[in-house]
């Protein structure tokens, strides 16, 4: 009775697809998340008759073959990636991405990692870091002095100063790029990290290349669509119960069988 190993495999995916759900749904206030959307194939097939062999009855060639399906498989669980709307918080060292582009970060291993979350903050040191106090690379230091800041769409941060009637250049930020950004690694704390799906990182002043620019001022939003990820939700749940339904009447057929006398 194959059905009972078939459904299992239905449910499990299944299960897969709530948990993905879930992790979207619980995720749709996150700045700058992205919709994940899990992804399957069917297993390999047991060719009991396979197509094109000769009918030894009579000769003549089967037009289509007995092949026997195996049940489904998760394939990938991938990225929607689609713009936020962008929210107004008038908060100086808040930046939103408009276009294509990571915010690039060091962690304290001293590795690269990858970040559209731009609620960015201040240490104590005067670096721009992010909420977990990882430093924007390329490091920037904001004096003391420093009354106020500009982040203009090109990545230029000016600092105004109580003594001085023009702003002053303090450093740059740049944005990076990926031939590939659904291949990037998910690290959690909105940081993403480089593999060879991505391909190698595309460091340049923002606006240029392909990519977008800042927006000061501004947060991106999560890209999740509530109403959407409830419906499929629904959907998912049902498909549940379905395979469920087919192992409790796989069950009662091997049942009636071994009740046969």
């Amino acid at each position: 009775m194959r059905a009972l190993k078939i459904a299992a495999t239905g449910m499990n995916a299944q299960q897969l697809r709530v948990e993905t759900i879930s992790n979207n749904l619980a995720n749709m206030s996150t700045t700058g998340y992205n919709t994940r959307r899990a992804e399957f194939a069917d297993l390999h097939y047991q060719q009991a008759a396979r197509a094109g062999t000769v009918n030894a009855a009579d000769g003549t060639v089967l037009p289509t073959g007995v092949q026997l399906g195996l049940g489904v498989r998760p394939a990938a669980v991938s990225v929607h990636l689609a713009q936020g709307a962008l929210s107004e918080t008038r908060g100086d060292l808040d930046v939103a991405i408009d276009g294509k582009g990571y915010l690039e970060v060091t962690l304290p291993s001293g590795q690269a990692a990858y970040t559209r979350d731009g609620a960015l903050k201040r240490s104590a040191d005067g670096l721009i870091v992010t909420s977990d106090g990882h430093p924007v690379a390329p490091e920037i230091t904001i004096p003391n002095d420093a009354r106020s800041l500009s982040i203009n769409p090109a990545g230029e941060v000016y600092a105004y100063f109580d003594d001085a009637a023009e702003a002053q250049l303090i450093g740059q930020i740049n944005l990076a790029g990926f031939a590939n950004a659904k291949g990037l690694e998910a690290m959690g704390g909105n940081l993403f990290r480089e593999t060879e799906a991505s391909g190698a990182p595309l460091v340049s002043t923002p606006g240029q290349d392909g990519l977008g620019t800042l927006r000061q001022g501004y947060l991106e939003d999560s890209s999740v669509d509530p109403v959407r990820e409830v419906t499929e939700l629904i959907e998912a749940q049902r498909g549940y119960e379905l395979n469920a339904k087919v192992i409790t009447a796989a069950d009662q057929m091997l049942g009636a069988t071994t009740q046969v006398r």
